[in-house]
């Protein structure tokens, strides 16, 4: 059995709070190494924080201060980071908005933050050191990193060399040359603020294309290569296009050098993350729970996570009857519906996310930790809105004791429960041990969490998923601690690529049916199909059949149907059940409709077809290297022990090359192999 001992990263976050400033303290050099933020001694930091803007309109709507004020735009904003410690807030960064209140010139009308006409150079100098430096000096006083971005926003399309670009070489070739700025320790720049489109390589303005990931790495190359040719070697913070969404492009083209990392905006309903209405800037969706989210984490944000830390400068929810959030959503359950559990769980899971609240200061000072009573929820008490639980997480990452759980419980991604868990080959199972709290929230317990998996070759763990490698079934034992006592769970995983479970199995590729997990009852829409999508490509070269079974009568004209291409209107092979129970494909000699010979080594999309509108049946799908039916988990054959034979694993990778029969399984590592066109066993 081998071992992995895996801490989520809450523990890295514990661990990182002895590195952890608190008000009057000296604070610690950060510094990127690799993929984290580290200190001096080489512990990971992630930090958490909120967000300062100075101008009049987000200091309370004009309320406070007004007319270039400088000494009551201080006074009112070092207050509110004195009140917010007061409340009991453990924060360790300040995002800091250089607003362009203070750069324009006044009485210069402009069409929005994006639009620098009226900027003023000069007025820029001199603010900064009138206003910016001296609350970013303040903050640093009370323990916080300071992340400076420049004023305003991005227009929305920006192209290397515009006036653009040349106002942020402008902006950061001076700032970069200030004395109390340049490498100054404790303070960051991020770059710019939501990029949303840039001019590819082929011309075209776009946020998604190799060409704009091109042009985007080039344009901030420039902006990074300016700051440290003037000896600034502070951290800087990339940000993507999209409003700060598309990072993907990144994991191809890095910015390079030293102290980099990737600054990121995450609202309700991007990423396939839940909504409850249309969010900030991108239009947002309704989203999918923690999968669909966790899909788009994966691929936006993980691609540069994987190699550089991530900051997350603005990030909010709450219910739209607050009025008092950027993105509208609820804080839901880890690993299921809502917004902000699932945000966290995926930043702890990432190990190197650092991320604030971006939600107006004046609320966070008036933050009381007195729980609400039932239906006398306010903003600040809710539990499905942002400031309750962020509280009580940013106290647990500065390490404060937590209270007594009322349940803990390890809990996973799909409706499945207990001891026995399905999981779609090639796709992951979200899963965590999550305490829920009964002051409403939930926390991962990491404490000497530990997980085993007998068979990591069919089914392994990381960054808080259970991944299916390949066919088979295999045992996963999770041990963890609460409060002093161990606890021990063991987990039956099947990895198969046909699981009849919903999340996996999708009775609306085409046209709208419906699916009763627990009857294998199908309804396609008109003319409708369902079935399983593969987006990186199945591979069943290995076997040698693919058999579909019906359970009860076909009243609706069913095939079953294979596509080699993630097109469902390509040109699939189509097998019809006609008044049979069962149909069986010759996985060696499969032919499209048009005669095409397909491609078993990359399937993307399996499934039934009907007319529609007249349930029936599904009793199984699995492969077999026997037309009679038996199921290819379970079937353990050997070939003649006289013949000589290439050995495969299930992902079609050659392992051993004319070898004797009755020598093909000695010293295999546990799993499933083809041999001779049959499947071996090795224990």
């Amino acid at each position: 059995m081998k071992t992995l001992r895996l801490f989520l990263s809450t523990v890295l976050a514990t661990v990182a709070m002895s590195a952890w400033a608190w008000p009057g303290m000296d604070m610690p050099v950060l510094h990127v190494d690799g993929r984290y933020l580290k200190d001096a001694d080489g512990n990971v930091v992630n930090l958490h924080g909120f967000a300062q803007t100075y101008s009049p309109w987000f200091n309370e709507q004009g309320t406070k201060w007004s007319n270039y004020d400088v000494d009551a735009c201080l006074k009112y904003n070092k207050q509110k980071i004195d009140e917010i410690f007061a409340a009991g807030w453990k924060m360790s960064f300040l995002r800091l908005h250089a607003d362009p209140y203070w750069s324009n010139t006044p009485g210069v009308v402009t069409t929005g933050e994006n639009d620098i006409s009226a900027f003023d150079f000069n007025r820029f100098t001199t603010y900064l050191h009138k206003v910016f430096i001296p609350m970013a000096e303040y903050a640093v006083s009370k323990g916080l990193y300071v992340v400076m971005r420049p004023p305003g926003v991005c227009p929305e399309n920006i192209e290397i060399g515009d006036a653009y670009h040349r106002y942020l070489k402008k902006v950061w070739g001076y700032v970069s040359t200030q004395a109390k700025l340049k490498n100054n320790p404790h303070i960051m720049f991020e770059l710019a603020n939501e990029p949303i489109h840039i001019k590819g390589t082929d011309g075209q303005f776009g946020a998604n294309t190799d060409g704009c990931f091109k042009n985007l790495t080039a344009y901030f190359q420039e902006i990074v290569d300016l700051m440290r040719s003037n000896g600034c070697e502070n951290i800087l913070w990339i940000p993507g296009t999209g409003y700060q969404s598309q990072y993907a492009g990144f994991a191809k083209y890095p910015v390079k050098g030293e102290n980099i990392g990737y600054a990121v905006h995450v609202y309700p309903g991007w990423y396939g993350s839940d909504a409850i209405e249309p969010s900030h800037e991108l239009g947002g969706s309704y989203g999918g729970g923690f999968s669909s989210f966790s899909a788009g984490w994966d691929a936006q944000i993980k691609p540069v996570a994987d190699f550089a830390p991530v900051m997350v400068t603005e990030m909010d929810w709450a219910p739209s009857k607050y009025e008092a959030s950027w993105g509208k959503s609820i804080t839901g359950t880890m690993l299921g519906e809502g917004f902000g559990a699932n945000f966290k769980l995926l930043a702890d899971n990432s190990g190197n996310v650092s991320w604030l609240l971006f939600t107006g200061c004046e609320y966070l000072a008036q933050f009381k930790d007195t729980p609400a009573t039932s239906g006398n929820y306010t903003f600040l008490n809710d539990p499905q809105a942002c400031p309750w639980p962020i509280y009580h997480w940013f106290k647990e990452y500065a390490g404060d004791p937590l209270p007594e759980p009322e349940s803990v419980g390890l809990t996973f991604s799909s409706n499945q429960d207990g001891d026995e868990c399905v999981i779609m080959t090639g796709s992951s199972l979200g899963a965590a041990v999550i305490a829920n709290y009964k002051e409403g929230y939930q926390s991962t317990v990491s404490s000497g969490l530990e997980i085993s998996i007998d068979n990591p070759e069919i089914v392994d763990w990381s960054d808080g998923k259970f991944n299916a490698r390949s066919i088979g079934a295999t045992t996963a034992s999770v041990s963890y601690s609460v409060n002093g006592t161990r606890h021990d769970v063991d987990v039956k995983f099947e990895s198969t690529p046909f699981p009849l479970i919903n999340g996996y199995f999708n009775p609306s590729i085409w046209e709208t049916g419906s699916f009763n997990q627990s009857t294998h009852e199908l309804t396609t829409g008109k003319y409708g199909f369902a079935g399983w999508k593969y987006p990186s490509g199945l591979d069943l070269s290995a076997y040698r059949y693919l058999i579909a079974e019906m359970d009860g009568p076909n009243n609706s004209a069913v095939s079953f149907r294979i596509f080699d291409t993630d097109n469902y209107w390509s040109d699939p092979a189509a097998l019809d059940f006609g008044d049979g129970k069962k149909v069986v494909f010759d996985l060696s000699d499969v032919v499209s409709g048009n005669g095409r010979e397909m491609d078993m080594s990359h399937v993307f999309i399996l499934g039934f077809w009907s007319w529609g509108n007249a349930p029936f049946r599904i009793k199984s799908v699995y492969v077999s290297n026997n037309p009679d039916g038996e199921s290819g988990l379970d079937l353990v054959v050997s070939p003649d022990k006289e013949d000589r034979v290439d050995v495969y694993n299930l992902q079609g990778v050659k392992v051993r090359s004319d070898v004797p029969a009755a020598e093909a399984c000695i010293g295999l590592q546990p799993g499933i192999y083809v041999a001779g066109g049959r499947k071996l066993v090795v224990k």
